[in-house]
């Protein structure tokens, strides 16, 4: 900073013509300049200026160096414009990363919308199930379905979310409905598996957040899969409310065992970084939130079939 403010003050003095003209444009006292100068000629072991508090005159040295210093005080000027023109309105790529079944359904099919809305935007959506490394893998935002409360990670809530076992009412006449945790034992439960090993259930019991493994028939490491063998009435499945909440309303799944349904898993925005963000990411945030907060989104929102 003081390499810079003594390059900005010499310009300034050549410019004004004298150092008592170039401090009263700044407020401050000749000698504060004089200062200024010497430190710069000092740090050179140059003579850049013969010069009193009335009138200057440039060396050779001077000459050559002034040339470079308004070049460097241009480009800067210019770099700094060009950053603050960009900051007015989003520009650039974004790299997203989201849960592939989320993603799918409501990530990807607002992507067109926010790039319609925002036409200096680029933006790579990569769809997967793992937790990706947002520094290592150059991802501007994750969006994950987590609880986040005891988490050091930065994010913002884009809307709530808890999970929920579901059946079809024909599977619930032909089998019953489970009223307590222990009579899932007597049911089909269509359950997750994650590299090789099954994923249990998470309620709310006594107080405390229990997992279960629960047994079935049929196991899918794919979420969509799990969906519609809950539809053709194959079983029990513990689904997000953002996957299956159109059909409860719809009456096509109906939910069991509310009573025990753990605290929800959120969906999250994810950053490596909570200052400086660029605008291009804070305007896709907002534009999430924004459509996820329409009061008829969750009961519109289609989806798809692949």
């Amino acid at each position: 900073m003081d390499q810079f403010k003594q390059i900005s003050t010499f310009v300034d003095v050549v410019a004004k013509g004298s150092l008592s003209a170039a401090a009263r444009a700044e407020g401050i006292a000749p000698a504060m300049i004089g200062r200024r100068l010497d430190a710069l000629e000092a740090r050179l072991g140059v003579k850049l200026l013969q010069r009193t508090t009335r009138k200057i005159a440039l060396t050779n040295e001077g000459e050559a160096f002034l040339e470079n210093c308004q070049r460097i005080l241009l480009d800067l000027e210019n770099a700094e414009l060009q950053v603050s023109e960009r900051s007015a309105r989003p520009s650039g790529h974004l790299n997203v990363s989201a849960p592939a079944g989320f993603g799918r359904q409501h990530v990807a099919s607002l992507i067109p919308s926010f790039l319609a809305e925002h036409q200096d935007v680029t933006l790579t959506l990569n769809l997967n199930d793992r937790i990706v490394d947002l520094i290592g893998e150059g991802v501007d935002v994750a969006i994950r379905i987590a609880d986040l409360s005891d988490s050091n990670l930065i994010g913002v809530k884009l809307v709530d979310n808890k999970r929920v076992v579901v059946a079809t009412p024909d599977y619930l006449k032909k089998h019953g409905r489970p009223v307590s945790l222990d009579e899932l034992s007597r049911h089909n439960c269509l359950a997750i598996s994650s590299q090789g090993s099954q994923r249990g259930w998470t309620f709310r019991q006594n107080g405390k957040n229990v997992t279960l493994k629960v047994q079935g028939n049929m196991v899918c490491n794919d979420g969509a899969v799990l969906y519609d063998w809950a539809l053709e009435s194959r079983g029990l499945a513990w689904r997000s409310m953002w996957e299956v909440g159109t059909e409860i309303e719809s009456g096509q799944l109906v939910t069991v065992l509310d009573d025990y349904a753990a605290p929800g898993n959120d969906i999250y925005a994810i950053f490596a970084q909570r200052q400086h963000l660029p605008l291009r990411i804070r305007a896709f945030v907002d534009f999430l939130r924004r459509a996820f907060a329409q009061p008829d989104y969750w009961s519109k929102a289609k989806r798809p079939r692949w």
